[in-house]
């Protein structure tokens, strides 16, 4: 997958544990861990909004994309190609 979580960057930046950051947002460190981990399928826009809030952050500073060559080939294929 092309999107990156970078949660575990932003947490050293602003010297924040996992933990403290679940007790702020009311996310079970379990689920933080597989979403800094990467092995999340999707994020709810809610707590997206509390993670941003909380680590006085953009959703970018948390998730970006890095596209790689099958990520293109994907592309072409669902929308027809270019």
């Amino acid at each position: 997958m092309a999107i990156l979580v970078r949660l575990d960057r932003v947490l050293l930046e602003q010297r924040m544990s996992l933990t403290e950051l679940a007790d702020r947002v009311g996310v079970t460190i379990a689920n933080l861990s597989i979403l800094k981990t990467g092995k999340a399928r999707a994020i709810r826009f809610s707590t997206l909004d509390a993670l941003c809030r909380e680590l006085g952050c953009q959703p970018g500073d948390i998730l970006s994309f890095e596209p790689g060559p099958s990520d293109y080939a994907d592309d072409e294929d669902s929308y027809g190609g270019a």
